[in-house]
């Protein structure tokens, strides 16, 4: 059937492409952040424990409302590994990185979900494209408090 919510075909694949990108971004991260749960060592292991495990909740979340905007704009939402490592900007583990590190990674990845989502905002803007303009405002404010609050993390006193 033909969706007609006055967003033009091309319109709606052209953001159903930026957001397959975000939600790539988004589930690579979210891998990286469960795992970072599980392997976390350190003098810093329960507060780093218990803050992966809050971001990795809420990005499991976030994953679902991404594709299901994918979904209502008519187009397919990529659910693979391979899709999303050839999606994502955001790199694979290729090692076992400390608490320090793991924190960095964390920060540079919250930060590239934000720069994807700043980077669909043109064409949701001139499509008049509000819910997923609110979802990539939602998304933006989630992961740029959380890059701040980890980057807390590293400060010395």
């Amino acid at each position: 059937m033909d969706i007609n919510i006055g967003i033009s075909d091309s319109d709606r694949a052209d953001i159903a492409s930026g957001l397959a990108r975000m939600l790539a971004d988004s589930y690579t991260l979210y891998l990286k952040t469960h795992n970072y749960h599980w392997n976390v060592t350190g003098a810093q292991f329960q507060t780093l424990h218990t803050l992966f495990e809050t971001h990795y909740t809420e990005l499991a979340l976030a994953v679902d409302l991404i594709a299901e905007r994918i979904r209502a704009l008519g187009h397919r939402a990529p659910g693979s590994y391979r899709e999303y490592a050839a999606l994502s900007s955001i790199a694979e583990e290729q090692d076992e990185p400390g608490a320090d590190e793991m924190i960095r990674r964390l920060v540079a990845g919250q930060e590239a979900v934000v720069r994807t989502a700043r980077s669909i905002f043109p064409i949701v803007d001139a499509a008049h494209d509000e819910p997923t303009a609110d979802l990539l405002t939602q998304r933006m404010q989630v992961h740029e408090k959380n890059a701040w609050m980890l980057r807390s993390l590293l400060e010395r006193a």
